[in-house]
């Protein structure tokens, strides 16, 4: 037969369609480049950057003493913003080391990065890291948790028009402002506080390493410090990040040198940590009322509250007292109150020995049987207001007997009590208090009250505890005895010492008044709080006016919430 108009073999004809075929499928592949191409550009420009999330801008307010030492914070994030000119330069570049070296040249996104993440996503692989700081910035800050494609496509279209349209910049303070550093601190300024207790623009060479290094994983590096293997491996990575800045030229061939791997505050934090919130509640009270707001409102306002506490003098309060013993059912009670006679400034106000277990301020909600206390003032027949209520009490705070000696001390001027001596927020000035003085006494009935107390000012040059004399008095006498005070003064501070105690009464959860346990002595005891807080509060110079920073160049004439103004309306001693 003849083979004429056979088709031709497959091998021959697809060796003559190949080149068709080819050609084909590139313009297919160029128009699926293009198409895709289209919908990126179409993509981010319909992409917005959104505005960041209520609870990535929300800030701590945070307490300080009167020198500037960290006291706690109120708020349900601990954040606060710093601008990128208060983080020393090593510090940002510590974190550019660690995190994303090139920073400074890329386009916001690490295409290396989003590849390994891509295929992860689609083989359920791991989730994997290495994004650059816009884009962490972009998740942290920006978007949802959520683990899908689309959304880290959204990331990285987002981190490219965010580095388009920012400077880095301000990309930086963004991120430095809200990335997680463990131990419950968002933002450098509060690392640096949780870490080392001190702002972010004081944080050293060395410490500003540490905190980049732990920005790899802050829930397993938050224990360095305390637990050895975790504090090890972070020195390797700190020895790592300053290797990488000494090689870049962020620091000096001397400074690396120089550095030492820094030491960590104790975490997770001691019980004295927890004492100090009988301070900041009333600090948080009085800077709410004096900025006309409520608690809430403060608590997430971003403010720095400048105390009048004095913090050591307090922590030095909390190692006398300890716990007097009790027993019997018989719960004993310390409060101590220290201030500034003729200012009003409160350096010291210790209200109970465990606030977990008893919220309850005794120094100034306490209201513990006066007894003989305030005898010294039985001649005084016209005190002015409050002084002249506070006589009438039979049974006073702590911190109104302290005012009222310490309006003795100041030879009849009386002061209300106060503890925020500033507030500032966003850098700038919305309250500075000005003590509220009035004459209550004249100032020969103030040398009588004086002389009769047995507590006037010493004639020692030095002012020392050994040549103090302290006035104790109290209620019930003998083996009854239920109250004790310790009162003393001179013109830089009025001190007062309160033991008392309690046990159940006949409700539930009521308490009423009991005797004092005799060992050991309640009367020595008092004294010798009084005698060791006096040394503690008063050596090395006068503890005036409570120590504020000094004002500065963005200072608010007037603030908010009538900011200004005198410490009056509701004082301490007038409210309590």
């Amino acid at each position: 037969m003849s083979r004429r108009g056979s088709r031709p073999p497959l091998r021959v004809r697809y060796r003559r369609t190949r080149r068709r075929r080819l050609r084909r499928l590139f313009r297919a592949f160029l128009t699926l480049v293009a198409t895709l191409c289209a919908a990126v550009v179409v993509a981010y420009h319909l992409t917005a950057v959104p505005e960041p999330h209520p609870e990535t801008v929300s800030q701590s307010t945070v307490f300080l003493d009167s020198g500037g030492a960290y006291l706690g914070r109120r708020g349900p994030v601990d954040r606060q913003d710093v601008p990128l000119s208060a983080v020393p330069a090593h510090v940002r570049e510590a974190v550019i080391a660690a995190e994303n070296r090139s920073f400074r040249t890329d386009s916001g996104v690490s295409p290396q990065a989003i590849a390994r993440a891509t295929l992860a996503t689609l083989t359920g692989g791991d989730p994997q890291g290495g994004s650059t700081i816009t884009q962490q910035y972009v998740k942290n800050a920006l978007l949802s948790p959520e683990r899908s494609l689309s959304r880290k496509v959204r990331e990285a279209l987002i981190a490219i028009k965010l580095d388009r349209t920012r400077t880095k910049d301000e990309i930086l303070e963004g991120y430095l402002n809200t990335v997680y550093f463990g131990r419950g601190a968002a933002g450098v300024q509060s690392a640096a506080r949780n870490y080392f207790g001190v702002d972010a623009s004081s944080l050293t060479v060395a410490q500003g390493a540490a905190l980049a290094s732990i920005l790899n994983i802050p829930s397993y590096y938050e224990k360095a410090g305390s637990d050895p293997g975790v504090t090890a491996k972070l020195e390797n990575r700190w020895e790592w990040v300053l290797d990488a800045m000494a090689a870049s030229g962020s620091i000096t061939d001397g400074q690396r040198a120089a550095a030492r791997f820094p030491a960590f505050r104790f975490y997770p934090p001691g019980e004295t940590e927890g004492q100090r919130q009988y301070l900041i509640d009333v600090a948080a009270k009085e800077a709410a009322d004096r900025l006309g707001i409520a608690e809430d409102q403060l608590a997430s306002g971003g403010y720095s509250v400048s105390t009048t506490f004095d913090l050591a003098a307090q922590d030095r309060a909390t190692q006398l007292v300890e716990e007097y013993p009790g027993g019997g059912g018989v719960r004993v009670h310390t409060a101590v109150v220290g201030m500034v006679p003729g200012d009003g400034a409160v350096r010291l106000l210790y209200g109970g020995s465990d606030y977990a277990r008893q919220p309850f301020n005794d120094a100034v909600s306490g209201a513990v049987e006066s007894g003989t206390a305030l005898e010294p003032f039985g001649d005084v027949r016209r005190a002015g207001e409050p002084l002249g209520r506070l006589l009438r009490t039979a049974a006073p705070t702590p911190l109104n007997l302290a005012s009222a000696y310490a309006t003795v001390a100041a030879d009849g001027r009386y002061a209300t009590p106060y503890t925020v001596a500033r507030i500032t927020q966003d850098g700038r000035t919305v309250y500075r208090a000005r003590p509220d003085v009035r004459r209550l006494l004249d100032e020969e009935e103030a040398m009588t009250v004086g002389a009769r107390a047995g507590a006037e000012p010493t004639p020692v040059a030095d002012g020392s505890a050994q040549g103090k004399a302290f006035a104790t008095a109290g209620a019930g006498g003998g083996t009854a005895r239920r109250t004790v005070w310790a009162t003393g003064y001179d013109g830089r501070l009025a001190l007062t010492v309160a033991l008392f105690a309690d046990r159940a009464g006949g409700g539930k959860g009521t308490t009423v008044p009991a005797r004092l346990p005799n060992e050991p002595p309640p009367t020595e005891f008092a004294q010798r709080v009084a005698s060791g807080l006096w040394a503690a509060v008063t050596k090395g110079g006068t503890p005036g006016k409570a120590r504020t920073p000094d004002k500065t160049e963005g200072e608010a004439g007037g603030g908010t919430g009538g900011a200004t103004g005198s410490a009056v309306g509701g004082g301490l001693a007038e409210g309590s």
